[in-house]
Order: C-alpha cells, then structure tokens, then sequence
C-alpha cells in the first residue's frame, strides 16, 4: 500500500528560507584564505624559513552575536516531523560553530573553534598517514595544464555533464581549484599533469559542484546549507571519485598523507617554521609543496580539516562497498555520513528527493591500479 506523507508546509518553507538567507554569507574556506599567500610564500623561502610567515585576511562583516541571535530564534517546534526538526537543529548549531570561527580568524581562539569543529587527527589516521608515508614512489609525469587549460578542461567537463557553472581564474589561492556556490575558482599559478587535470575534474566537478546542484534542487535547501560537519564526507566523495575515474597516484595519497601530520605537527608544535621542516627534511618535499600544506594547516590561526580528506576517503569508500544502491544518496546536497539513516528516511518520506546528477566516477567507475587497490585496502 502506497504511504500518504504530510506535504511540505509553508510555515517550513518560510523557516528553511530564512535559514537560508541568515546564513549565506558565512563561507569559512573564504574567510581564511590569505590575501598575501603569494607574496609571504616568497619572502619565508628568500629568508631561507627565519621568518613566520604573518598572514592577513579580508575582515568579516558578519555581527556574530547578533546572527547568533537570529539563527537560534528560528521557530524550529513548527517543523512536525522530529527527524527534519532535529536536522534543522543540529545544521543552525553547526552555523553558529561557524562564525566563531570566522569571528576568531588570526587569533590563538581560532584554532580551539577549529578542533571543536572539525576534530583533530586519531592514532589511527596518524597510522595510516605513515603507512603511506613508507610506500615506494612511482614515476612521474611531466605537469603540462596551465590554469588556462585547466579552466578550459572544466568548462567542457561541465557541458559534458549538464553542470551550471561560471569558471573563474584568480591569482593567491593556495588550493589547484575549488568550487564555492555555483562558481569554480582556479589557481592562477596551477600547473599539473593530465592525471592530475582529470582528477581535479571528478573532485571539484563531479562531486562538490554536483552536490552543490543536487542541494538546490530539493525541495527545501537545507541540504544544499550542508549537515553538520560534512567536509569529511564530502572530500572522502571528492577522493573516492579521484580514485573510482583511474586518474589516482600513490603522490595523490601521500598528499593526503601529509596534510595528516601537518595537522598533527600543527596543533603540538604551533611552530610554522617546525612543521614546514618536518616536511620538507624528514619527507623530502619541495618548498613549495611544504610551503602549500603548511600554510593550509596554519592559516586562520590553526585549520585542522585537512586531516578529514584521508579519514572521509577511508569511511567513504567502506560506505561504497556496504550501501550498495542507497549509496548515491550521498549526492542528494552536502551530506555526511553520521546523518545518512535519517536521508534516507527523509527521502523515503518524500520530504527529500533522491539525486538527480550522479557523480561520472559512479555512474562509470575505471578500472583501478592493482597496486593502488591493495594500499586503499590496507588503510584501517
């Protein structure tokens, strides 16, 4: 027998539409990346590493206490069903979490916002980061994609797809890409092998962009808001897809790797100069790949997500192997694991619908290298 479900009620339209508008401006990734990065990248390496690098940042207009104020006054006992109510809940606390951070951007407060919000790394993610760290190297390709041909290389893969999407290319990101709302920003200064392309495509694309256009196109926005501390869902998807397109390296790990015990140097040492040393002496990285990940663990004061692409990526790819078909609802909007019973329940009541694009890495999965397949499973 077909189940009658209660339609979606003005009074919770009018909630999840405010809820929208109060929190629109808050963007975290934004807020902390520096205005400087390029110019204090130079002077730390000409200085050979004497000096800290002294970031600065674009001042929030946010009022905190007052969007506080707001986001917890919304009349949430008007939402009858108790699993979207306590959805509603925990995404309004998430937001308010955020803009302590963004509110504590270049201060010692930032980074204990940072832990309370993200987590820090276990012993098992420290494990599995050495794990990798003590793999063998492969060959490697010459970087021939400028941030042109980047930009380029995304604008087809986008047509391709049926994404909506403006592609933008700025100078002073520390990130190849990323993808904020509906616009794909690239690094002026990105330069990368094919590989390399094609896996920032299915990451950036196929994953962040299509969850943002999958969350605008349910019938309530909270999804396209995001659970509570998804980032580690969301870049596990990110990598699975990298790994799921047949574009993955061992470098790629190691990467991840590395971020792992940046976050960990990071919140003992809270030394930049420390941290920038351990990567470049005891694993041999270049300056600038130091550099890049040092400063993306530092900057805000202290930004511990990074350890998350490498724990998401191991909880993912079990979720891949476990859910079978339910799994791509993981891509109806910026879901998180920890709330993946209560989606389907909510899609199962058609209170949400299931997704509409569906990740290409998903939908057409390569063939994976035998050698990368066995270090993933390995991963605890």
């Amino acid at each position: 027998m077909a189940q009658t479900h209660e339609p979606i009620s003005s009074q919770l339209l009018a909630i999840d539409e405010q809820l929208t508008q109060l929190v629109s401006d808050i963007d975290i990734l934004s807020s902390v990346n520096p205005l400087n990065y390029a110019r204090e990248r130079e002077r730390f390496i000409n200085n050979k590493y004497s000096k800290e690098p002294n970031f600065e940042y674009q001042k929030s207009p946010l009022v905190t206490h007052q969007s506080k104020r707001l986001l917890y006054e919304l009349p949430l006992e008007n939402i009858k069903d108790t699993q979207l109510q306590k959805l509603y809940a925990d995404v309004i606390q998430s937001y308010a979490d955020k803009l302590d951070q963004v509110d504590t951007i270049g201060t010692q407060d930032f980074l204990y916002n940072s832990l309370r919000y993200y987590g820090e790394p276990s012993a098992k993610d420290i494990a599995n980061a050495h794990f990798i760290l003590h793999l063998p190297t492969e060959e490697e390709s010459k970087p021939e994609h400028d941030s042109h041909s980047i930009a380029q290389f995304m604008g087809s893969f986008a047509h391709k797809h049926g994404y909506d999407c403006e592609i933008q290319v700025l100078d002073g990101m520390l990130a190849n890409a990323l993808v904020s709302g509906l616009r794909v920003k690239i690094n002026g200064a990105a330069y990368i092998t094919t590989d390399e392309l094609e896996a920032l495509a299915h990451h950036e694309m196929g994953v962040h962009l299509l969850t943002t256009l999958n969350g605008r196109r349910q019938p309530l926005n909270v999804l396209s808001l995001g659970c509570p501390a998804n980032t580690n869902t969301q870049e596990g998807l990110a990598i699975l897809c990298e790994y799921l397109s047949g574009h993955f390296s061992i470098k790629r790990l190691r990467t991840l790797a590395l971020r792992v015990l940046a976050v960990e140097s990071m919140i003992k040492e809270r030394d930049f100069r420390q941290t920038f040393r351990l990567l470049k002496e005891q694993y041999h990285t270049s300056d600038t790949q130091a550099f890049t990940i040092t400063a993306r663990v530092y900057r805000g004061g202290g930004l511990t997500k990074d350890y998350l692409y490498l724990r998401g990526f191991r909880e993912v790819l079990n979720a891949y192997d476990n859910l079978g078909d339910d799994f791509s609802l993981l891509l109806c909007g910026k879901t998180e694991l920890k709330y993946f019973d209560v989606i389907r329940s909510l899609v199962d009541k058609g209170i949400f619908t299931r997704p509409e694009l569906i990740s290409p890495a998903l939908s057409h999965p390569q063939q994976t290298d035998p050698i990368h397949r066995y270090i993933v499973s390995a991963l605890k």
